[in-house]
C-alpha cells in the first residue's frame, strides 16, 4: 500500500496546484518558456498563461527575460525550495539523500555513481543545506564554507578536500554567485584594502560570467564545464575547505565518502 501526503505552497494566500509548480520547475530546468513548454507537452502561450496567473494570484513576480530567455526570480526560486523541503519531509519510503551546491553536484553525482548507491541529490546553498539536514530530510550535506561548521558541531563531519577559486577583475563593481565559500573571497578582498561594491546576486553561472562585472567563482565548477578563465588573484590564496557533514553513520554514507575521497579532490 502506497500512502502520500501531498501539499502545495500558499503564498500569499493563494495555494499554487502541482501544475503550476511543474511549469516553474520545467522553466528552471530548460531555462525559457520555449524549453518549459516542450517538457511539458503544451504550447507557450499556455505556459505563459500559467506564469501570469500565478503572478496575479500571488503578488509575486515569477519571471524576469535574460539574453537567453527566461529564468525564476529569486522568490520563484525560494517557493520551489520550500516546495522540495516539504515534500521531502512528508514522504515515505525514501532514498539515501545528500544535499550539496552546484559547486560539488558533478563530484556527488560521479561518486553516487563509483558508489553504486541508489538515492537522491539536493543542489541549494550551504543554508538551505543546514535546514534540510537539521529537519531530516537528508542523511548527508556538502558544505562549501568552513563557517557553517561552527553551527553544525552536534553532526559528524569530516574534510574531503579543498577547492581555489578564481577571480575575474573587471573593476570595482562586483557580482556576487550565491554557491561556494564568497565569503572567503571577499574577506581577501578586505583584507587588502581594495574598494569594491558588491552591486548584483546570481545564481546562474552562466548570468554570472555575462554580468561584465567582477566575480569569484570555484575553479574546480569551471574545470568541470570546460570553461578556462584566467584568474586576477593566485586561486591557491583563496582556497577553503570542503565538508562532509551527516547525521549518523550509514552503510550508503561511508560508501559515498570511500568514492569522493578515491576522486583526490585537491
Amino acid at each position: 500500500m502506497d500512502i502520500r501526503v501531498e501539499s502545495y505552497p500558499v503564498v500569499n494566500g493563494y495555494q499554487l496546484s502541482q501544475r503550476q509548480i511543474e511549469v516553474l520547475q520545467a522553466i528552471r530546468r530548460g531555462g525559457s518558456k520555449n524549453a518549459a513548454a516542450k517538457a511539458l507537452g503544451i504550447s507557450v502561450p499556455v505556459v505563459h498563461n500559467y506564469v501570469k496567473a500565478m503572478e496575479e494570484s500571488t503578488g509575486v513576480r515569477m519571471l524576469e527575460s535574460v539574453p537567453t530567455g527566461s529564468k525564476l526570480t529569486e522568490d520563484a526560486l525560494r517557493i520551489l525550495d520550500v516546495t522540495e523541503m516539504h515534500r521531502r519531509r512528508n514522504e515515505t519510503g525514501r532514498k539515501f539523500t545528500v544535499a550539496c551546491s552546484p559547486v560539488t553536484e558533478e563530484l556527488i553525482m560521479s561518486s553516487f555513481s563509483a558508489a553504486k548507491i541508489k538515492g537522491d541529490i539536493v543542489v541549494a546553498d550551504d543554508q538551505f543545506n543546514m535546514r534540510m539536514l537539521r529537519s531530516g530530510m537528508v542523511e548527508m550535506i556538502i558544505v562549501d564554507d568552513p563557517v557553517y561548521l561552527f553551527e553544525l558541531e552536534e553532526y559528524n563531519w569530516v574534510d574531503i578536500g579543498h577547492m581555489d577559486m578564481v577571480h575575474v577583475d573587471n573593476g570595482p563593481k562586483y557580482a556576487r554567485y550565491s554557491y561556494g565559500a564568497q565569503r572567503i573571497a571577499y574577506d581577501y578582498l578586505d583584507a587588502t584594502d581594495v574598494e569594491y561594491e558588491i552591486v548584483s546576486e546570481y545564481r546562474s553561472l552562466s548570468d554570472l560570467m555575462a554580468s561584465g562585472k567582477s566575480f569569484f567563482v570555484d575553479e574546480f565548477l569551471l574545470m568541470r564545464k570546460g570553461i578556462k578563465v584566467k584568474s586576477s588573484t593566485d586561486p591557491a590564496k583563496l582556497r577553503h575547505s570542503i565538508t562532509a557533514v551527516y547525521r549518523k553513520d550509514t552503510r550508503c554514507g561511508e560508501k559515498l565518502l570511500r568514492a569522493i575521497k578515491r576522486k583526490n579532490l585537491i
